[in-house]
């Protein structure tokens, strides 16, 4: 079967890189895994709504040998569980200051900023989407974060804008392929 999935190509030679390839993406939370929508019960809890597609794409990016990466300006219960459940090795809660975040998680896994793509969505983000070598921001991202985007994408944040963002990477690396034949036959070894 043949993927019915496609971008442009000057697009994923963006997502690319500078001939290095990407090894690891940066994924903020509020308004990119989830709509940025908060909901606060009556004694404080806080509620987040995630996206499967969104979550399903972030597996399928560390499958296909690109590191996700979670760094949020926010600490919540309902996030840390959510990433605990994705199995994700790398996240940052409650980052005021997500460029000195992303420093220390990147030299740790030897990543320098051509290998690096982001998503986000609004001003906090913005010192890593100028950095990148990739950047994307969601439909619904403020117009500062699309106007840095290489990609904004089709999906609004929280409705499946991340996992189109990991397609297009998965895609641009030449894995896209691989882990669709793979999910075809079998789902046992995921």
């Amino acid at each position: 079967m043949a993927a019915a999935l496609s971008f442009p190509p000057e697009l994923l030679l963006k997502a690319q890189g500078a001939g290095l390839g990407m090894k690891a993406a940066i994924f903020d939370v509020d308004g990119v895994l989830t709509d940025g929508r908060l909901f606060i019960g009556e004694h404080g809890e806080l509620f987040k709504g995630f996206c499967t597609l969104d979550g399903h794409g972030l597996k399928l990016l560390a499958q296909g040998g690109i590191v996700p990466i979670v760094i949020t300006g926010r600490d919540s219960p309902a996030v840390r569980r959510r990433v605990a459940d994705l199995g994700l090795s790398h996240a940052v809660y409650g980052a005021n200051d997500k460029l000195a975040a992303a420093a220390p998680l990147l030299a740790a896994l030897g990543v320098d900023w051509p290998e690096l793509a982001v998503m986000g969505d609004d001003w906090p983000d913005l010192p890593l989407l100028t950095r990148a070598g990739f950047a994307c921001a969601p439909a619904n991202a403020h117009a500062e974060a699309k106007a840095v985007a290489h990609h904004v994408t089709q999906a609004a944040g929280g409705d499946g804008a991340a996992r189109e963002f990991c397609d297009l990477l998965l895609m641009a690396a030449g894995r896209y392929g691989a882990l669709l034949h793979g999910h075809l036959q079998t789902l046992d070894s995921r």
